[in-house]
């Protein structure tokens, strides 16, 4: 812990910021993999909280496979990229480029095989909500509104794909994207440009063409994650 005490918190929702702020110092690397965490006592006594409080704290760590806790033995941290699940990514405070470029490489990836199984097995409502989104970018008034909207036409091809695991992996990452909407600007850098696209996406996925909707998904992706990256397209 740092040599001054912790700048003191607010009475509202102190359980959320007791975890909030183990969880920053956790994945923000000011604890490391294996070090022991103070007592729960100290930790109470550093954040000016009961002892209940930070027990309900460091119930959450262990159940996000945080922090390792052993009757007799002092909390230690585990290392959260060996240890972590996908709740993980919701709780990182800030986004490094080494997280952006393993999130949109996965974005990609993921997406590429949503297309090819929506094709497959999209309903008619499917379709049509997808053929409506694809236009949606283009028309949108401003960069938040295209981000929005590419989220929407992704997040409803996946859900037309039918795969629980790939609806469950994109629930985490909304929970990351989402609030930090504004960081990921990059995905509609070249909206107008990109726009012919996601029309060629929906069309394949209404012809059924599993192949021809991966391929211009992962056009699409590509791209996007070439412009987060700052390389050339």
């Amino acid at each position: 812990m740092a040599e001054q005490p912790s700048p003191p918190l607010s009475r509202e929702s102190v359980p959320d910021q007791v975890f909030g702020r183990l969880c920053e110092a956790i994945l923000g690397g000011q604890y490391q993999p294996g070090e022991r965490l103070p007592t729960q006592r100290a930790l109470a006594a550093d954040l000016g909280v009961n002892i209940a409080t930070v027990r309900e704290a460091v119930k959450r760590l262990e159940q996000l496979r945080l922090v390792e806790v052993r009757h007799g033995d002092a909390m230690r941290v585990r290392d959260w990229r060996q240890s972590g699940g996908l709740d993980a990514l919701a709780l990182l405070t800030s986004v490094d480029q080494d997280v952006v470029r393993s999130l949109f490489e996965s974005r990609r990836l993921l997406l590429t095989e949503a297309a090819r199984l929506a094709a497959r097995r999209a309903n008619e409502a499917q379709v049509e909500e997808i053929a409506e989104l694809a236009g949606a970018v283009a028309t949108a008034g401003d960069d938040h509104g295209a981000l929005l909207a590419d989220w929407h036409f992704m997040a409803a091809v996946v859900d037309a794909a039918g795969n629980i695991v790939f609806q469950l992996i994109m629930n985490s990452v909304r929970e990351l994207y989402l609030p930090r909407i504004g960081a990921f600007g990059g995905i509609v850098a070249h909206r107008d440009e990109w726009a012919p696209t996601y029309l060629r996406a929906a069309a394949a996925i209404r012809e059924g063409d599993g192949d021809a909707a991966a391929d211009a998904v992962a056009d699409l992706a590509l791209a996007q994650e070439r412009a987060m990256m700052g390389e050339p397209s």
